[in-house]
């Protein structure tokens, strides 16, 4: 028997929903369990999702009688994220409650720099923005996509020395920094990461 990965992202007021779905779609659920990593649902025909939140509680985990029902309430919680977004052909930075964007600036390398150096001068640019609109917010976890190195290199400069030791999120694999991409990674940030595992004959 193979196995077939892929992620998605469900809001926390779809979550019963997708579970309802998916469950039914795969013959019905087998288990569930309280994981480290998340609720991980097993499914009659193999298939597995894990369902990760997407902060931790920090003393504030969601209320409810389920595991499902729990999650779903820590992940609905309102938190304030910082985002950044970098790769050589842009970025795009943000302040995001709720999955929504209430402050962002998004830009993309010039034409005379997309040669070497073209990772740096993002990465500048990226840090120059970031220190502007982060200085007025006041949130809670980092939340980075893109090129690790590039994210690291942007953080590393003295405007944003304070924002580098904050708690991270999970990153994402994003494409070249947009306006639409920033706000799919807004709202992907603050929604239930989902590992599901199916079974292929």
């Amino acid at each position: 028997m193979n196995l077939a990965r892929r992620i998605a992202f469900v809001p926390a007021d779809r979550l019963t929903g997708w579970v309802d779905r998916f469950s039914a779609a795969h013959g019905g659920l087998s288990a569930t369990e309280d994981t480290d990593d998340g609720v991980l649902l097993a499914m009659r025909d193999g298939a597995t999702a894990l369902l990760t939140p997407p902060w931790p509680a920090d003393g504030r985990p969601g209320r409810g009688t389920g595991l499902i029902e729990r999650l779903a309430a820590l992940a609905a919680q309102e938190r304030q994220l910082g985002l950044m977004l970098v790769r050589r052909g842009g970025f795009a930075v943000g302040v995001a409650v709720g999955g929504k964007l209430v402050a962002h600036k998004v830009g993309s390398a010039s034409a005379r720099s997309r040669g070497g150096d073209a990772g740096a001068v993002v990465a500048e640019r990226a840090a120059q923005e970031a220190a502007r609109i982060f200085g007025t917010a006041n949130f809670e976890y980092l939340a980075t996509g893109g090129d690790k190195l590039l994210v690291e290199s942007t953080l590393a400069a003295p405007a944003l020395r304070r924002y580098a030791g904050l708690p991270r999120l999970a990153p994402l694999a994003v494409a070249d920094p947009k306006m639409d991409v920033l706000t799919r990674a807004a709202a992907d940030f603050c929604s239930i990461r989902i590992t599901i595992t199916d079974a292929v004959a």
